[in-house]
């Protein structure tokens, strides 16, 4: 259970880690700086465009006043209206190739944001990669430990087993030798005991002969002095 709750803790953790360092999406700063450069020249553009609109129309208005007139400086008005609009269509020119110019830029810092952008959300695969292979790993490793304790667990009942086999084998080896080693002792007891007795049967049957034999090497005597008082009581008296 305690490690449950570490596991679901350490996922908790990530996943608010994870929402704290999501990005938050933003236009590119060369991006927004190139397009602002070519809004800039746009305007400088529709500026001169408009100055070179106004330079035809005097231009126009002076080659007319000058084809209906004799006069040098009508001429000259219109010669010099002619050159502004000359020289009003070559700003043009220049501010439009400069709003060229930023549009490449602008297409060159789009490709380095789309760049940026594709290494962005690559990292952001491979983070999130990583979270899930994080938690498959906690996953991965609460099964492994489970199944590792399991195996463990039978294999250390397997070699307790042998142990307690061991034990009772050689518990039974030591009690069947006390049992031998008390046999033998009972054994010695029992004929020592015997000896004993036998020993002290023998001295009583040793005593006894001796005092059969002493009463027999008395007996003839006090037969022979029975026999002679009976032989003496059974004569008749003499006659005087």
């Amino acid at each position: 259970m305690a490690r449950v709750a570490k596991k679901r803790k350490a996922t908790a953790k990530r996943a608010t880690a994870k929402r704290t360092a999501t990005p938050v999406t933003a236009a590119d700063p060369a991006v927004v700086k190139a397009e602002a450069k070519i809004e800039k020249l746009q305007k400088d553009v529709d500026a001169h465009a408009k100055k070179v609109e106004a330079a035809r129309k005097k231009a126009a208005a002076a080659k007319a006043k000058a084809a209906g007139s004799t006069r040098a400086t009508d001429k000259r008005a219109a010669k010099n209206a002619s050159a502004a609009v000359s020289k009003a269509n070559e700003r043009v020119k220049a501010a439009r190739a400069k709003v060229s110019e930023a549009r490449v830029e602008l297409t060159k810092a789009k490709a380095m944001a789309a760049a940026k952008a594709a290494a962005d959300a690559a990292d952001a695969k491979i983070a999130e990669l990583r979270e899930r292979l994080a938690d498959k790993a906690e996953s991965d490793l609460e099964k492994a430990r489970e199944a590792f304790e399991e195996r463990w667990r039978k294999s250390r009942a397997r070699a307790d087993e042998r142990k307690v086999k061991a034990a009772k084998k050689k518990a039974a080896a030591k009690a069947k030798a006390a049992e031998k080693k008390a046999k033998t002792k009972i054994v010695q007891v029992d004929r020592k005991a015997a000896a004993k007795a036998k020993a002290k049967t023998r001295k009583k049957t040793s005593k006894k002969r001796a005092t059969t034999k002493r009463s027999t090497t008395a007996a003839p005597g006090k037969t022979r002095a029975r026999k002679a008082s009976a032989k003496r009581r059974g004569r008749p008296a003499k006659k005087a």
